[in-house]
């Protein structure tokens, strides 16, 4: 190998590395891959979906109701759901209806949605302080959610999964 084949395979190789050292950087500070598990988002999401999930510009941006989010939940696994009620709220379920400070809202991300009657109370609330968010999952029957583990933290919140990438058949845009 002579010096212009070595200058070469240098600058080959330092291109290599640079885009290696972008990928990985992306992946830890800008968006992860997650996998749902179980059934606690159906029918938006399935056991099994892969997700793209917005780790950066999530946070640069206020969270809104039925926005879906992955969180950090018991320090070694995540959770997907749904965001239902936000800061400064008061959110009671009566009679599969949703109640936001007192006002009925009607739910239309899932048709046929059943939820038990529920009220922030319940978890000792009387509206939802900073930075909190109520969470449930779109499978309200079957779902591990702010019912039974209380309100989640945004300092817990990975980021909000954008778009499903797995499987191939059904990639699309998480909404």
């Amino acid at each position: 190998m002579d010096l212009r084949e070595l200058k070469e395979f240098t600058i080959d190789a330092f291109k290599y590395l640079v885009t290696i050292a972008i990928v990985i950087l992306v992946f830890i500070y800008v968006c992860a891959l997650q996998q749902v598990i179980g059934p606690s988002m159906k029918p938006t999401l399935n056991n099994g979906d892969i997700l793209l999930t917005d780790k950066l510009f999530y946070k640069l941006r206020d969270l809104k109701r039925n926005e879906i989010i992955t969180f950090n939940f018991e320090d070694e696994k995540y959770l997907i759901k749904r965001i239902i009620g936000l800061p400064g709220e008061s959110i009671m379920y009566k009679n599969n209806f949703l109640y936001i400070d007192g006002v009925v809202h009607t739910e239309k991300i899932v048709p046929d949605l059943i939820t038990d009657d529920f009220s922030l109370e319940d978890l000792g609330y009387e509206v939802i302080p900073k930075d909190m968010y109520l969470v449930l999952g779109d499978n309200r029957e079957d779902s591990m959610d702010s019912r039974m583990f209380g309100l989640i933290s945004k300092k817990d919140i990975i980021g909000s999964p954008f778009i499903r990438i797995w499987p191939i058949g059904d990639i699309s845009l998480v909404d």
